[in-house]
């Protein structure tokens, strides 16, 4: 400290230094209705650590054969010092994350499959494979727990930078062996193959929910230039669309396309999300639908009350196509799986 303070006040002049602090980056409560130091409790930093707590449940109930992986999705609650830069540093999140576990001795294959398996979801997903890399955390940046980090990172919109976005760290067996040696719990595995107990190894993928759902939104969001001006599409796999279609009768005023269009859009709706809209032209329920993202648009007209035919409208190309009404599910189906 005496060094640390000379340095400073070689470079800026700061001389004086309040008494170091200790900093509680976790939540503390009390459970129960006295509050002493035996019912302090604290909220959960992670997911994870419930997933290793319950890892003898899990091998006792359902016997799984390595490898396998325990997944989980849920709040996490951070006493952040700096709390703001948006969600990047708030306090309380959602959060996704596997603990894949594996013998020890293919731990370093299994990192680099999920490294690689987390990508390519992202990129089979849509995201721009110019907005995402891979990161590989240097020997000084890992945590004391993890053998290897690799962050995936995003170039949001709004940064000039990429920003994290999952991690996947290879845990080695350091949860399982300190939550056995603190419980008095034995929470190794037996091996079938070798007649041996071994303590696997931890392979995490760990997802920030509200990250995730940024990315996808930022990489879809466009404007672009039409003739009528300026179109905003959301561009969203249609995987992630809220709605795969939306069902239009070409006149809201007409019984006739109506009913039809009904019957139609309650034909769509156990397959997948469908939404109806008949307010406004149609011009102005395709802006509606390409603005949250709808993939296609089908639209019931006279044509329709002939020969049983309605126009599916693209959301990305805006080109129009002819398709039996009788075939629409399975169209559209097929048009989410491609």
């Amino acid at each position: 400290m005496r060094f640390l303070r000379g340095v400073l006040a070689a470079n800026c002049g700061v001389n004086d230094f309040t008494e170091a602090r200790e900093f509680q980056m976790m939540f503390k409560t009390h459970a129960g209705p006295v509050e002493d130091s035996s019912s302090a409790v604290y909220l959960r930093p992670e997911t994870a650590q419930g997933i290793f707590t319950n890892f003898k449940n899990v091998i006792d109930t359902m016997h799984p054969i390595l490898p396998f992986g325990i997944a989980q999705i849920g709040k996490a609650f951070r006493n952040e010092i700096t709390p703001g830069n948006f969600l990047f540093r708030s306090r309380e999140f959602e959060q996704m994350e596997l603990e894949y576990f594996v013998k020890p001795g293919v731990d370093e294959a299994s990192h680099k499959y999920w490294v690689e398996e987390r990508l390519k979801w992202f990129l089979d997903l849509g995201i721009n494979p110019e907005n995402i890399r891979a990161r590989v955390y240097g020997s000084s940046e890992l945590a004391h727990y993890a053998k290897a980090t690799t962050d995936l990172e995003y170039r949001f919109t709004f940064a000039e930078d990429f920003r994290e976005l999952e991690g996947i760290a290879n845990r080695t067996d350091f949860d399982l062996k300190n939550h056995a040696a603190a419980s008095g719990e034995d929470l190794s595995y037996f091996d079938e193959a070798t007649k041996s107990r071994i303590t696997p190894y931890a392979i995490e993928p760990s997802l920030g929910l509200d990250r995730a759902f940024l990315a996808f939104l930022s990489d879809a969001y466009i404007e672009e230039p039409d003739k009528d001006g300026t179109r905003t599409v959301l561009r969203l796999h249609p995987r992630l669309a809220p709605y795969k279609a939306a069902v239009f009768p070409l006149l809201a005023n007409k019984p006739d396309l109506v009913d039809r269009a009904k019957n139609i859009y309650g034909m769509l709706k156990p397959s997948f999300s469908a939404a109806w809209d008949d307010i406004g032209n149609i011009g102005k329920r395709y802006r509606r639908q390409d603005e949250i993202g709808t993939p296609y648009c089908v639209t019931v007209d006279y044509e329709t009350l002939e020969d049983g035919t309605v126009t599916v409208r693209d959301r990305d190309s805006m080109k129009q196509e002819r398709v039996p009404a009788s075939n629409l599910t399975d169209y559209i189906e097929d048009k989410l799986k491609s």
